[in-house]
């Protein structure tokens, strides 16, 4: 990568690693549902301009009914399981099981496209999952400073299980968007997408919205994640892709945990264990040997 897309690539993966930070503190005042209904409505509202792009309105008005379905795979879910989670476990925790889209995208790739991997994913994958598993067997250890109900280990559980099936959501997206909308204008999806998770959401927005006056300080968490991790990240991201390509674009997963873990640390006290750390390298390991930027040479001659 030449120097300014390198300078793209670490500001992506600083804005996805801050927004479980914005999300914790969002979700603290708006509560879990509204705060991910807010963030696509802010988030479609700042890319709507991008509809004027040449070829971006056609696209979508062509492929509509797919993109807004997609949305709330690959948004409107997610967004408001990771505001579950973050509320119950770190949001450092939170990042390193998010690191975890690539497999759980392989395997729905190779379950419903039958897009079989090599020898080399196939190992990705069992050491990914494996180090899932570590981090759910290793539980007790972890606990946020001032975050309700992380010492219980059934609610810890439930939220790690949030995580997952989060992930689950963005690898049905993945293959859903191949399947249906190849050749789209990438903007196009990310627009229209954010679109469709604000109509999926709108209604139980209104119904889980705060009784109370909320803060500026959530106020502008929510829009932070909006605008910067969500709008402009997007932006940020398909041209990284254009530039360099998806496998390299698809490394800033690798950086996000980094990040993550360190605004947890710094703004929320949040601990950073070994057992964590041991378990995220595991997982990021298996994530690049699943996504092909590694490959183990015999093991793809065998198959």
């Amino acid at each position: 990568m030449n120097p300014v897309l390198s300078l793209e690539f670490v500001l992506l993966a600083a804005l996805w690693g801050s927004s479980f930070l914005f999300t914790r503190l969002g979700a603290a005042e708006f509560g879990i549902v509204p705060t991910a209904g807010l963030r696509v409505l802010l988030a479609a509202l700042f890319l709507l301009p991008v509809f004027l792009v040449k070829g971006v309105w056609a696209d979508f008005r062509a492929r509509a009914k797919a993109i807004l379905f997609v949305g709330l795979l690959n948004s409107g879910i997610p967004f408001m399981l990771f505001a579950f989670a973050v509320m119950h476990i770190t949001t450092g925790l939170t990042s390193i099981l998010n690191a975890t889209v690539p497999l759980t995208g392989a395997l729905v790739a190779w379950l419903w496209l039958k897009d079989r991997p090599g020898g080399s994913r196939m190992l990705g994958l069992a050491i990914g999952f494996a180090g899932v598993t570590l981090l759910v067997v290793g539980k007790s250890g972890f606990s946020a400073t001032g975050v309700a109900g992380a010492g219980s280990t059934g609610i810890t559980l439930l939220a790690m299980g949030a995580c997952l099936v989060a992930t689950l959501c963005y690898g049905l997206a993945a293959s859903f968007t191949k399947r249906h909308l190849t050749g789209a204008h990438p903007l196009a999806t990310a627009t229209g997408s954010q679109i469709g998770a604000s109509l999926g959401l709108a209604v139980p927005t209104m119904w889980f919205w705060p009784a109370e006056p909320v803060s500026f300080t959530a106020w502008a968490a929510v829009a932070a994640v909006a605008l910067l991790c969500t709008s402009i990240a997007y932006i940020l991201f398909f041209h990284i892709i254009e530039q360099a390509g998806p496998s390299k674009a698809l490394t800033v997963t690798f950086l996000v945990p980094v990040f993550a873990l360190g605004y947890g640390a710094l703004f929320l006290s949040e601990t950073i264990t070994p057992w964590m750390v041991g378990c995220g390298l595991v997982i990021i390991c298996g994530t690049a040997l699943s996504t092909g930027l590694v490959r183990v040479r015999w093991l793809e001659r065998a198959t």
